[in-house]
């Protein structure tokens, strides 16, 4: 391991010491995991994709009063302080810029193979078990209800609505997560969404089998 990339796992983990359960360094770790693991049967730059695997989610918005620059500026300005090339600090701001769902809207479109990689790497780990752990983690946080039989999910939210929604836990299942499969960059990606998406099918059908007392 470089020591580039030791050294900004080193900034992460104390950067994100006392971060949301959902986006603390054990889940920076997962999608640099995942990205790795990816990133193996690509054609691409490695290291790229470590840092920004590794960054993807130093500042998140959704922490920061909805602030979507801070993350690419507080990754850059790290960069910057390790003299890293500027040329390559601009190619991970942009991936960092790119990789958030909003709904599935974004005008900060990256097309490098290395933004795929982690973006891929990302929604891994937003679907599944893990996926499910994170939602609901995510949910409890923000005080939201598990589940609503009267609140419909919707599946036409605005990049703005999507941010400020506080419908129940469940509905994040069908306005993000069972639609990710689909979003899939990487031959290696698409084949182990499929396997974590039939998980959260199948944990949907438990819960609704429960919810209304079924066996």
């Amino acid at each position: 391991m470089s020591d580039m990339i030791q050294n900004t796992i080193g900034f992460v983990q104390k950067t994100l010491a006392d971060a949301e359960g959902g986006h603390d360094w054990f889940h920076i770790e997962r999608v640099w995991k995942n990205a790795m693991l990816i990133a193996k049967e690509e054609d691409c730059d490695m290291e790229l994709v470590q840092l920004a695997a590794l960054l993807h989610d130093i500042a998140d918005s959704k922490f920061h009063g909805g602030d979507e620059k801070i993350g690419p500026k507080t990754a850059a300005n790290w960069l910057l302080s390790q003299n890293y090339p500027q040329d390559r600090i601009d190619r991970i701001a942009s991936i960092i810029r790119a990789i958030s769902y909003k709904g599935g809207a974004n005008e900060h479109e990256d097309h490098s193979i290395e933004f795929h990689i982690v973006q891929d790497a990302d929604r891994l780990d937003a679907i599944g078990a893990i996926g499910i752990a994170r939602t609901f983690n995510y949910g409890g946080f923000k005080n939201r209800a598990i589940y609503d039989p009267s609140i419909a999910p919707n599946l036409n939210m605005t990049k703005e609505e999507y941010k400020k929604s506080t419908a129940p836990t469940i509905n994040h299942f069908y306005e993000k997560l069972l639609l990710l499969k689909d979003l899939m960059n990487t031959v290696s990606g698409k084949r182990i969404a499929e396997q974590r998406h039939q998980y959260m099918e199948g944990f949907l059908n438990q819960f609704y089998n429960e919810w209304n007392g079924q066996s």
